[in-house]
């Protein structure tokens, strides 16, 4: 069955709020929650971005079944692959190995704070690189890696978790799953795309892997006021990732969303007190072959009400409305 996940949304909410919210998800029944790390917010509304891996180590704490994920990690410019190794396996660690890492080639919002933002196929090679460097610290033992763009001289992780931490990396298209299917276990997805994931699948054989999407959602209790935080919040959604991982800064990602209208991002993402929609945009990923679908609450206003109709009603009606006609729930 269909795993649901909550997003901490770290754009939007400020790292107390986060950990709070990670403790509710867990009561409201979410079987996973993700967590994205960012250095900017998207747009100068959301107001925050604290540092995802210390409100990892605070939501370890206050949480007992969820699975953790970071959604995603760029291993190659803020932070150094071997230092990424060394935080996965302590929050693997300190939450009793319920993380996944999930990796990807970032954006320049984000990293160019340390310097020049990367060629897309110069990020591409560093992310192989990373790849291999983490999953050889995280394996156990000494690490010597004279790469093009890393060099790891006699590394070692001295606190490990019994099973290594697994590691999914988002990839948008055929060039990198032939690139990174190998190197790590799971897939990351930001589209319903089965394609992708028929080939995802045709690389991996017969080893297990999950498939992880994202879906963004608005719960308020009118509809209006719903399409009035998602426009607010999130009308850069929609211009795609390979434009959104070239932007630099809020200003721009404004500049790029200003003709942006309301009922354009009511098109892109269910809005409003209307259950059925966000079952719908579910759905979609499922249909597509995904295994794991996160929901984002868009907007920090509505993040509690969100959070107890999803404990009363949501999840449920998901688990209702996605259960194979032929199969057990």
């Amino acid at each position: 069955m269909t795993r649901i996940g909550y997003t901490l949304m770290g754009e939007q909410s400020g790292p107390a709020d986060l950990v709070r919210y990670a403790e509710r998800a867990e009561e409201a029944g979410f079987d996973f929650e993700v967590i994205s790390d960012h250095y900017f917010p998207w747009l100068e509304s959301q107001g925050h971005s604290p540092y995802a891996w210390s409100v990892l180590g605070a939501v370890s704490a206050v949480t007992r079944r969820v699975e953790l994920m970071t959604y995603v990690t760029c291993p190659t410019r803020r932070y150094h692959p071997a230092v990424v190794a060394q935080k996965a396996a302590t929050v693997s660690l300190l939450s009793n190995g319920r993380f996944t890492l999930g990796l990807g080639a970032g954006e320049n919002l984000n990293e160019h704070v340390v310097g020049p933002w990367p060629a897309v196929n110069v990020r591409h090679e560093m992310l192989t690189e990373a790849l291999v460097i983490i999953a050889e610290l995280l394996n156990g033992g000494y690490v010597n890696f004279p790469g093009k763009h890393f060099a790891v001289d006699s590394a070692r992780l001295w606190d490990l978790p019994d099973r290594p931490v697994p590691i999914a990396v988002a990839v948008s298209g055929e060039t990198g799953i032939e690139r990174f299917a190998d190197l790590a276990d799971d897939l990351i997805a930001v589209e319903p795309d089965a394609e992708l994931v028929s080939v995802w699948d045709g690389f991996r054989g017969k080893r297990h892997s999950r498939k992880i999407g994202q879906v963004p959602v608005c719960w308020a209790p009118s509809r209006d006021e719903a399409i009035r935080i998602a426009h607010e919040q999130f009308r850069w959604f929609g211009s795609g990732w390979k434009v959104n991982a070239e932007l630099p800064g809020p200003a721009a990602f404004e500049g790029a969303s200003r003709f942006v209208r309301p009922e354009d991002v009511a098109d892109a993402i269910p809005c409003g007190p209307d259950l059925d929609g966000i079952v719908a945009a579910v759905r979609a990923y499922v249909d597509a072959g995904f295994t794991d679908v996160a929901l984002v609450q868009v907007g920090n206003g509505y993040q509690d009400d969100f959070l107890d109709v999803a404990s009363k009603e949501l999840i449920a009606k998901l688990r209702a409305d996605l259960r194979p006609a032929n199969g057990p729930a």
